[in-house]
């Protein structure tokens, strides 16, 4: 969601090589992002009361979009939009998790989501920062199918939810690092070739570089945040270092 929507296409069109479809008026101004001709996002105008809100949106897939509201509403989350139907498209809505992060549902209908994936310009993977983990962790689990591993790792709380036994989103705390005024945040990590050249690109056209580049055992990736205030990360998944953390089931 922007309040600029041709600056988000103009922005991520030169960080992350993303092409647009026509915009659908009928949908709220919907504009579809492609990688390599493949659908990997897209960029709407704020819903109204959000205005001056620009963020990334994450959608988790449900089965039942009213099944998974009354869950969450059930296990102490917030539903912001009641599951709405877009056409033949799916159906969406909007909800906040106990921790405070805002996230998306959606059921499929003909559109089913991601075209591509673990690609350049194609998300890759996303975590939730929350300053509530017990909240969070509680949470996710009994509204999503999924299993938790928390990492062995003093310095670091951080959780990894799996699905199948694939590894599908992570849990950070927040510490004191981020200022009182950053509300919890999923942040999405989209691929790049180069992640050392992204950032670069970025920060030209008006980011901020918040972390990195770092290398790690799943990738060299940088946190950035975009020219309107929205929280991103890029990832070169081909360029990896060290050993990767051990982690026990809880």
């Amino acid at each position: 969601m922007f309040s600029d929507v041709e600056g988000a296409k103009g922005f991520y069109g030169d960080v992350l090589g993303w092409t647009f479809g026509e915009s659908s008026s009928e949908y709220g101004n919907y504009t579809q992002a492609y990688a390599n001709g493949k659908a990997v996002a897209a960029v709407v105008p704020p819903m109204p009361g959000q205005e001056g809100q620009s963020q990334w949106c994450l959608y988790f897939a449900s089965p039942d979009a009213a099944a998974t509201a009354a869950t969450i509403r059930d296990n102490g989350g917030e539903v912001l939009m009641e599951p709405m139907q877009v056409g033949d498209f799916g159906t969406m809505c909007l909800a906040r998790e106990p921790g405070g992060a805002v996230f998306g549902v959606w059921q499929a209908g003909v559109h089913e989501g991601f075209e591509a994936t673990g690609a350049p310009g194609a998300y890759c993977w996303a975590e939730v920062f929350t300053r509530e983990p017990g909240r969070t962790d509680t949470f996710l689990p009994a509204v999503f199918p999924y299993t938790a591993q928390q990492t062995q790792d003093d310095a670091v709380d951080f959780r990894i939810f799996s699905l199948g036994g694939q590894p599908v989103l992570g849990r950070m705390r927040m510490t004191d690092d981020f200022p009182p005024e950053v509300p919890s945040y999923i942040n999405v990590y989209f691929g790049v070739d180069d992640c050392d050249g992204a950032v670069a690109r970025a920060t030209k056209l008006g980011a901020i570089l918040r972390f990195g580049p770092m290398t790690s055992p799943f990738g060299r990736f940088a946190a950035l945040t975009d020219p309107q205030g929205a929280n991103f990360s890029v990832i070169d998944l081909t360029t990896t270092e060290g050993q990767m953390p051990e982690t026990v089931d809880v």
